[in-house]
């Protein structure tokens, strides 16, 4: 591919995008947030999260698979706790602790 290409497939990509994200933002005044609609899509994108979350737990693939299942729990009951007794920025102390947990689990026994 050549550069000129390259550089109007970026252009054509960005205008894409940003098309989109404009015309949410001028959508957006009209949804509301306490709709039918809006709460079904709402429920549906946490139950995508919990299926996938579950699934990298219990079913994982690639370099996953390797780590033992109590590993993945215990990491993930830690990242919960965490959570639920934090007091600010909860989502950056469960994530430190899972890449912390990961990190040793690496370290010691791989």
């Amino acid at each position: 591919m050549s550069t000129a290409a390259a550089l109007l497939t970026l252009v054509l990509a960005s205008l894409a995008t940003y098309a989109c994200r404009a015309l949410g933002v001028v959508l957006s005044s009209r949804v509301s947030n306490t709709g039918a609609v809006f709460q079904w899509v709402s429920c549906v994108t946490y139950a995508m999260i919990a299926a996938l979350t579950s699934r990298m737990i219990f079913m994982p693939s690639g370099v996953l698979a390797n780590v033992p299942i109590w590993v993945r729990v215990t990491i993930c009951l830690l990242a919960l706790l965490v959570m639920v007794f934090g007091r600010a920025n909860r989502l950056v102390l469960a994530l430190t602790t899972g890449v912390m947990l990961v990190s040793v689990y690496a370290h010691y026994w791989l």
